[in-house]
């Protein structure tokens, strides 16, 4: 059980210290390799889909291979020097704490009725236009964005760092920052990130919709709408374009009694979405609090199962 007692240490760092801007993230320089390999594959390659198959090829591999040699050397010198390498690969994968603290920061501000700072730290968690939005628009795109990146930075993560060790979560990590990077439906992405967007959704199809349990369970510890989550969760999650994005945000809309989704201004256009969940409460300040205890008991809840989940099978096995 090592693995998963490294698991549990690397959450305790992450809540411990978050993600510092010093420390050189692995998805940083896993963005500037995709990027600097999109322009070599589109001056080699002349079909862009090809091209886009190629770079999220080479840089999952890559970040696999990097997490095989990190891991392996830090072994070969010493046990001890092996897990801490592993337990920074963890650790550099999750974000709950960060996640957290965007959120709240936004929260702080609205109560502080200071909108326009509120604006500029939401507009750092969401890819909205963000100036005009009011305080419950505000709320809505805070909220969004903690239900999205609970699945994109704390379970999905985790379940592969309890499947596949650390070449398991830095593959999924670089998948995912290559849908970042390359994964939008615009005129230069279209084509070229269709294997980038395909891969992160099938790499996120298992964990998000397992996810609806942890999120359905957290909710009934937290006295929130359990059932709710779950039916609109399977009711709304769907409407999404993206089969894993819109069951988290569903859920979590069901789990506050609020609706989701809806109009937003991307780039100065006018983009219309579907809605997650029944008009209810009014879109609030508290919400976003809740919204990070819902990710919080999530994360718990997953981390608990997956690892008494470990313990179970290394008995067996």
């Amino acid at each position: 059980m090592r693995r998963g007692n490294l698991i549990l240490a690397a959450l305790v760092v992450d809540a411990l210290v978050g993600d510092p801007r010093w420390f050189p993230h692995p998805a940083k320089f896993t963005g500037r390799f995709a990027l600097r390999l999109e322009r070599f594959t589109r001056n080699r390659l002349t079909n862009e889909r090809l091209a886009g198959i190629a770079t999220a090829g080479v840089v999952a591999g890559s970040a696999a291979l990097a997490a095989f040699a990190l891991t392996r050397a830090a072994c070969l010198v010493h046990r001890r020097l092996g897990d801490i390498a592993q337990l920074v690969v963890y650790w550099t994968a999750l974000a709950p704490r960060d996640l957290a603290n965007h959120a709240l920061a936004v929260y702080e501000a609205l109560a502080r009725d200071n909108l326009d700072q509120a604006r500029t730290l939401v507009g750092r968690m969401v890819g909205r236009d963000t100036s005009d939005l009011s305080p419950s628009e505000v709320v809505r795109a805070a909220v969004e964005s903690v239900a999205e990146n609970t699945v994109d930075g704390v379970t999905s993560p985790l379940f592969y760092a309890f499947v596949g060790g650390p070449l398991g979560v830095a593959t999924y990590k670089a998948i995912s920052t290559l849908d970042s990077t390359f994964g939008y439906r615009n005129e230069r992405y279209l084509r070229f990130g269709w294997a980038s967007a395909r891969a992160d959704d099938v790499a996120n199809f298992v964990p998000a919709r397992l996810t609806l349990l942890a999120f359905g369970l957290a909710s009934a510890l937290l006295g929130l709408g359990a059932r709710r989550a779950l039916r609109i969760a399977l009711r709304d999650g769907k409407k999404h374009a993206s089969p894993n994005s819109g069951l988290a945000e569903a859920a979590m809309a069901g789990a506050l009694g609020v609706q989701l989704g809806g109009p937003l201004k991307r780039e100065g256009q006018n983009v219309e979405l579907p809605t997650f969940g029944d008009l209810g409460h009014p879109l609030e300040p508290r919400h976003i609090r809740q919204a990070v205890a819902v990710m919080t008991v999530t994360t718990a809840v997953w981390t608990g199962v997956f690892y008494a989940a470990g313990r179970v099978l290394a008995r067996l096995l």
